[in-house]
């Protein structure tokens, strides 16, 4: 059986840029990963790049034009399509369900599939709605308990630096968004990419309400992002390899590459590691906002790396059909010779 392909392979990611297709216009060096604003070049203008100016500007209209219910209505249906022209992402998914939830049967974890597919969907435009909505429109559609409101904006004005931990879910956008409207405006943690017009797009986009992002892979600026006293949001649950990670349980995989950056981050002037995540409920997004974590970092990395997975895990609990599981989590072993995806072209 043929093995299906997750990426476009290196060898046509060089002949795309050779064309100008991909090109970065994000800064690079060490200490040099900020994006406080989004960059514009003549490039971008070329012609294989309209097809992606052509998408932003319908993803512009159709989320500020047709009514809430019908974008999530559009999007289940989309993602759900999505689980079949893209089968890669579609293995992916199902290989996570059964190591993440091996008590769960097959019938249960292929309705819960179904479910994600749809949320998937549905993410495309509640990305939208974090880009290009204007603040009366969002605020119709936010959930914040007063305490917890509180708390966070204390947090934010103690002047110690504020690791916001969080996760991947599919409204993830939104949750930064809302954040950065009721409590402070802060500093995300991003992968800047090859593509300029989704760069510039997202880039705008997340600074709608917020002062700048930071690569994940520049672990001094983040450092730096950290001292600046806004708050920055961080979420450590993707798996970017051995060299980076320890291993600590999540869900029912013992062994889970987990990166030591909450580690590492929290040790700096005293951060303060406060969970905070995005639930859609409703028509509504309820913004959760707890204490900080206690007794947080200890000297042990790998304990630490397990209390953050399972602070995770717990918010990926209250609605894992909500969570995006179509990445690798899981794709790093201890045994380097382990394929987790065997299903997948290495």
């Amino acid at each position: 059986m043929a093995k299906l392909s997750l990426h476009v392979s290196e060898k046509e990611r060089q002949k795309e840029s050779k064309e100008n297709k991909r090109f970065s216009t994000s800064q690079k060096g060490w200490g040099k990963g900020f994006a406080e604003k989004p960059v514009f070049v003549k490039r971008m203008m070329l012609p294989h790049f309209w097809s992606a100016w052509f998408a932003l500007f319908m993803l512009f209209v159709i989320v500020n034009v047709l009514p809430y219910r019908v974008q999530m209505f559009l999007g289940s249906k989309i993602g759900r399509l999505m689980g079949t022209i893209l089968p890669a992402r579609k293995y992916v998914l199902k290989r996570n369900l059964e190591l993440a939830f091996p008590e769960m049967s097959d019938e249960e974890r292929h309705n819960l599939s179904k479910e994600i597919q749809r949320n998937s969907g549905m993410a495309i435009f509640e990305t939208g709605m974090a880009w290009f909505w204007p603040d009366w429109r969002l605020k119709r559609h936010v959930i914040i308990d007063e305490e917890g409101m509180q708390y966070a904006k204390e947090c934010t004005a103690s002047g110690k630096p504020v690791l916001v931990l969080t996760a991947h879910f599919v409204h993830l956008e939104l949750m930064a968004r809302i954040y950065g409207t009721y409590i402070k405006s802060g500093i995300g943690v991003y992968r800047p990419t090859d593509h300029p017009v989704w760069e510039w797009a997202q880039v705008k986009g997340r600074l709608r309400k917020n002062l700048a992002l930071v690569s994940k892979n520049d672990p001094r600026s983040m450092i730096k992002a950290l001292k600046t006293g806004a708050p920055i949001w961080y979420a450590p649950d993707q798996d970017y390899g051995r060299r980076v990670s320890v291993f600590a349980p999540f869900f029912a995989v013992k062994d889970t590459a987990t990166v030591a950056a909450t580690h590492n981050l929290a040790k700096i002037d005293g951060t303060m590691v406060t969970p905070s995540w995005t639930i859609r409920e409703g028509d509504k997004y309820h913004l959760y906002l707890k204490k900080a974590l206690q007794d947080f970092p200890t000297e042990d990395t790998i304990a630490d790396a397990t209390t953050v997975n399972k602070v995770i895990e717990n918010m990926v609990r209250m609605a894992p059909e909500q969570y995006l599981w179509m990445h690798r989590r899981f794709k790093t072993a201890p045994d380097e010779n382990e394929n987790r995806y065997p299903g997948l072209e290495e």
